[in-house]
């Protein structure tokens, strides 16, 4: 039976990955902090949880032990992450490293989380100029994607079978920051409306945790040095998500779709990026990727998870609280309400 090993394994990607990987027969390890953060329907299906800082070679060296056929981190952030990695990646078969589409810089060299959006002019392929190497604090906009530069080329230096997956906006059961709970929340607070800025076009490409594993699956059977893109068959706008979500839950609202003179800051919503930031998929389907399927078949499950958390179930203390500064920008509906009365 073949072995993969997930570091920091219970998020959205680690979560899918081992249960596809379950479902065809693979022997399944997940690391992290807390079993208990091991959800029970994995622990059933016979996933083994290890405790593991990810931060401590010694603890990751014992949980190893004699290698892996696969070994996933998806919790490598930086160059010293990925140093500390080598030695495990050494007694694998074939290593994954879950990076970003935050590394792209266009030719300005503006990157995803840059003060102007950059515009890549199409497609992003592989190819595309990335940032500078960086190092130092990986939790600041310019250092994120600087810091997954550097951790992917200490990766890809080694001359390991090591695969760079760059997902996009990701979503999926036991995402930390679940993006999808802009429109879920409202729907559960009862909204009569959705304002969307940019009348609801925007789009920066949604990546299913389901095809980050389905992806992963594959590289499994294909090992060697390659960067590849990972997202959803498809790209739908601000305005799609919101229907697609809505739709799910039988929620009925109407729509407000705001032009270029509407008020700075109404409206927005994770998705609200013009020019648009698309993936180019070919390479990955070049190796005989299948996605699990597009953004309307993969959402569900975040959006059932997201309902089941809000109603207190065991994911319950992952999803965002009322004051979470991300959301709040997002979930403003005294100015909303203000705007739609005329004021």
């Amino acid at each position: 039976m073949s072995r993969a090993l997930i570091l920091g394994g219970t998020g959205a990607i680690g979560r899918a990955t081992a249960r596809r990987l379950l479902d065809v027969g693979w022997q399944v390890e997940l690391t992290g902090r807390d079993p208990a953060h091991l959800p029970a329907a994995l622990a059933a299906a016979g996933a083994r949880f290890a405790v593991a800082d990810r931060g401590d070679p010694g603890q990751l060296a014992a949980v190893a032990g004699d290698g892996a056929d696969l070994l996933v981190d998806c919790v490598c952030f930086t160059a010293a992450d990925a140093a500390a990695l080598l030695p495990l990646a050494r007694a694998a078969g074939s290593t994954v490293l879950i990076s970003s589409k935050a590394v792209y810089v266009d030719s300005a060299g503006h990157h995803s989380n840059s003060a102007v959006p950059p515009d890549f002019g199409g497609p992003v392929r592989e190819t595309q100029p990335t940032m500078a190497p960086g190092r130092g604090g990986y939790r600041t906009a310019e250092g994120y994607g600087a810091n997954k530069v550097a951790a992917e080329q200490v990766l890809l230096d080694s001359g390991l079978p090591v695969t760079v997956l760059r997902p996009s906006k990701i979503h999926g059961p036991g995402t930390r920051q679940p993006r999808e709970w802009v429109f879920v929340r409202r729907v559960l607070d009862g909204r009569p409306v959705v304002v969307l800025a940019h009348q609801g076009a925007g789009v920066d490409h949604p990546t299913a945790s389901a095809n980050v594993a389905a992806l992963i699956e594959t590289v499994a059977g294909s090992p060697g040095r390659q960067i590849l893109n990972c997202a959803d068959p498809d790209a739908p706008s601000g305005l799609e998500i919101s229907r697609t979500i809505a739709r799910h839950l039988g929620h009925a609202w109407e729509e407000v779709l705001l032009g270029e003179d509407a008020p700075a800051g109404l409206g927005r919503h994770p998705w609200d990026r013009w020019p648009p930031v698309v993936l180019d998929m070919t390479a990955a389907a070049q190796l005989g990727y299948q996605p699990a399927g597009d953004y309307a078949a993969t959402v569900p499950a975040t959006v059932d998870w997201l309902v089941a958390g809000a109603r207190g179930g065991p994911d319950a203390g992952l999803l965002p609280t009322p004051g979470d500064e991300y959301f709040a920008r997002y979930l403003d509906y005294p100015a909303e309400d203000r705007y739609l009365a005329g004021e």
